[in-house]
């Protein structure tokens, strides 16, 4: 037997238990992984809610969960690019909150001497969506970009990535955050009214990119500078009815997560973890989750 996350009726983070359930057999073209960490992702919180229910249905009861990392400790029929043994990581189809989950072989990297277990189980997610969103605009030295939620998991990512690809960032956060985007090299700026004089009073030269990872507030501030609707992209509202760009949805990209995975080894890219909870104690940290402002990241451990 082992042990995962369920609800059976949607509401708060309370409606979450742990169930004994026996331990899943990997079908063809799949492995099974013992899980050493899991990331939480907002998503996750709005699927226990029942906020995606009318285009993401699920049934009761229902399992929770989609980045992870592991070890391979049963192949399905077929696969050749792991055995057993290997350390991996990725995103899975979910159930990912759980002493075993399953995996598309794959979908999934391997984890690189150096990388920890909680940075990687909880980078897949965030850094495939930060690295297609930052692509999607071809960021250069010659832009501002304006990044929302940027002390946030996709956020300081993407603050980061664009930093490197030569831009200017102003990054949205609140005030306990600012010194950490400042270490990042992105100028900090507070959320709320008035968010596009502040940031028009801080850029040096005309806002290029907005990057929203928070809602219409930063959409609205983009619109009032004046950046090309082409050039907003949004992973926290409706792309397609407000005339903007909605890229990042962190398809599986095994040799992208590598290649971000050796940033982060290497110290080029910062990945904060805010908190690791035991699988036992999941309720306070979805509690975390949904309260906000989280720095980086949330993981859950076995």
């Amino acid at each position: 037997m082992s042990r995962a996350v369920s609800f059976s009726e949607f509401g708060p983070a309370s409606v979450l238990e742990i169930i004994e359930v026996d331990a899943p057999l990997p079908a063809p073209g799949k492995v099974r992984i013992a899980l050493r960490a899991a990331g939480l992702n907002p998503w996750d919180s709005k699927v226990r809610s029942g906020a995606t229910q009318q285009w993401a249905p699920v049934t009761f009861p229902a399992r929770l969960g989609r980045e992870l990392a592991g070890i391979v400790d049963a192949v399905g029929e077929g696969v050749t690019t792991l055995a057993v043994g290997d350390e991996v990581f990725g995103n899975v189809a979910g159930g990912a909150l759980a002493d075993f989950a399953i995996g598309t072989a794959t979908a999934l990297a391997k984890r690189p001497a150096g990388l920890s277990w909680e940075i990687a189980g909880s980078m897949s997610t965030v850094g495939l969506t930060a690295w297609e969103i930052v692509e999607s605009q071809s960021i250069g030295s010659g832009d501002t970009v304006l990044v929302s939620a940027a002390a946030g998991g996709v956020g300081s990512f993407a603050a980061q990535l664009a930093r490197r690809a030569g831009a200017t960032v102003i990054g949205t956060a609140s005030v306990r955050n600012h010194d950490f985007l400042r270490e990042l090299g992105v100028i900090p700026v507070a959320y709320g009214d008035g968010l596009a004089d502040r940031v028009r009073a801080l850029a040096t030269s005309p806002v290029t990119v907005v990057l929203d990872h928070h809602g219409a507030e930063t959409i609205e501030a983009g619109l009032e500078l004046g950046v090309e609707r082409s050039r907003i992209n949004t992973t926290a509202a409706d792309a397609d009815a407000l005339g903007i760009r909605g890229v990042g949805r962190g398809k599986a990209k095994p040799a992208v997560l590598e290649e971000l995975a050796g940033l982060i080894v290497a110290g080029d890219i910062r990945f904060e973890i805010e908190a690791s909870y035991p699988l036992e104690r999941i309720g306070e940290a979805f509690a975390q989750l949904d309260d906000g402002h989280v720095r980086g990241k949330l993981v859950v451990t076995p």
